[in-house]
């Protein structure tokens, strides 16, 4: 078992080495293109990861949040437009789209009231903002459910050739 470094505050990426029992130098030889000396320094953030580097990390350690985390913090396009997704319960997740659904129903009559005469009037832009803010949060939790849909089919909790199977089905 390789030793555990008592190094506190530890990136995304340190812990999920850690996590899988990886030396440095294992994780070299599973990830082939990155060096053990650019490992540590990308875990001790004196590098920034390249987006391919990440692409690489995330699908060897099984981990899709790697390349949401790099986008929403280490990406200048993605720090503006990405959010950052935590992983959640897959019933945390369901309980906060239907919360998420339910208010933008409630507003469906105001959203074509504001959308009638293809602009957003002064006295209409604090109902619209609201709106754009709870269609946000769907937006979020439709990345957030597919972020777990991800990990789940990663660590092998959900059947991967199951549901490759019934994607191809659907996309015909």
């Amino acid at each position: 078992m390789p030793r555990v470094s008592s190094k506190e505050n530890k990136n995304i990426y340190f812990k999920k080495r850690e996590e899988l029992g990886l030396t440095r130098e294992k994780a070299s030889e599973l990830l082939e293109t990155i060096a053990p000396e650019r490992i540590e320094k990308i875990e001790n953030e004196r590098l920034d990861p390249h987006p391919d580097e990440v692409l690489i990390m995330s699908e060897t350690y099984g981990s899709p949040e790697l390349c949401n985390y790099y986008c929403a913090n280490q990406c200048p396009i993605g720090q503006k437009y990405v959010p950052e997704i935590k992983v959640q319960d897959f019933s945390q997740i369901v309980i906060k789209m239907i919360a998420s659904l339910n208010q933008v129903q409630k507003n469906k009559e105001r959203l074509i009231d504001i959308a009638e005469d293809g602009k957003v009037d002064n006295d209409e832009i604090e109902d619209f903002i609201v709106i754009q803010e709870q269609l946000e949060k769907i937006s979020i939790t439709v990345e957030t459910l597919q972020l777990w849909a991800e990990q789940m089919l990663a660590n092998g909790s959900i059947d991967i050739e199951k549901y490759n199977e019934v994607l191809k089905k659907r996309n015909k």
